[in-house]
């Protein structure tokens, strides 16, 4: 669930009970919570403000790149994260404090910074250049993890006798102590070097293998224990010049991840829309993004 945006929101639930007024939010026996109340006392706390915050951010940018984020689009993505997470999905939700509505505002936000930093953001020849000198294609490989050296060692041996991909898959399906993927005899999803989800030393390890069937001929080593690697496919290196997508691409990832990347494109969008804060006890809410002196706060 990407991490650079606004952090944990919360939401404004408002319980309003059958013959209430509109000023009222719940009624009980000789009290009442009024909405005024409510407000006064979600502009205090932390939730209150990050909601605020969040609602600002997620209005300029859909002022300003109207209709370039769709609703399918969000549920997409919302749906893909479900099915990853299966039974957990509603835990986790509400473990960060949000609910499926909310969650979808968050993805929302995601994708319309995402759009505001591809129109604010251009990279550059220089840029390109020095991410092509790290620049590896992708690639697609198999492994088979175990605990000790030894096992590794045995493991090429035998797959040595018979160099083929299903022979792979079976030795990984007997011997990998990798859950998630033995059973797919070892396959992972292809991944390039602006992976960050995968050992850097089994990257390294990946990357040295340029033709199909390329298999580590010593264990490689990680925090999690002895790995052997088979590679599927790789990608061709090519050119620069025939990479120059996939390069600009590469940075739009990394800018992504990046919170001072960010921070400074949803800044930019704030500028544009001069946000004007009317209530005083609220006027440093989008601080992080602004000074003070570049949000109009008056009183109500």
């Amino acid at each position: 669930m990407k991490k650079w945006i606004l952090g944990v929101v919360g939401l404004f639930v408002a319980v309003t009970l059958a013959g209430c007024s509109s000023s009222t939010v719940a009624n009980m026996k000789g009290a009442k919570v009024t909405k005024d109340e409510y407000y006064d006392a979600m502009k205090k706390t932390t939730t209150g403000q990050a909601t605020l915050r969040n609602m600002i951010v997620l209005k300029a940018l859909e002022q300003q790149y109207p209709n370039k984020v769709s609703d399918k689009k969000v549920n997409s993505q919302f749906n893909t994260l479900k099915k990853q997470y299966g039974s957990s999905f509603d835990t986790t939700l509400e473990q960060n404090g949000y609910t499926e509505s909310s969650f979808k505002d968050q993805i929302r936000t995601t994708l319309y910074s995402e759009v505001a930093l591809k129109a604010l953001k251009k990279p550059t020849e220089k840029q390109i250049a020095a991410q092509w000198k790290k620049y590896q294609p992708k690639i697609t490989v198999q492994h088979i993890l175990v605990k000790t050296e030894d096992e590794a060692k045995q493991i090429i041996s035998d797959y040595q006798k018979d160099p083929t991909e299903k022979n792979f898959e079976a030795l990984a399906k007997k011997n990998s102590i990798d859950t998630g993927t033995k059973d797919k005899g070892g396959k992972l999803t292809a991944f390039d070097n602006t992976d960050t989800s995968l050992d850097s030393t089994f990257k390294k390890a990946a990357f040295k293998l340029t033709k199909a069937g390329d298999i580590t001929t010593t264990p490689v080593k990680t925090q999690y224990g002895y790995h052997v690697i088979r590679v599927i496919s790789v990608g061709k290196k090519g050119t620069m010049k025939e990479h120059k997508k996939d390069l600009e691409n590469q940075l739009y990832t990394t800018w992504q991840s990046d919170q001072t990347v960010m921070n400074g494109i949803i800044t930019k969008v704030l500028k544009k829309e001069n946000v004007s804060i009317k209530d005083n006890d609220l006027k440093d809410v989008l601080s992080s993004y602004l000074s003070t002196s570049s949000s109009t706060s008056t009183s109500n």
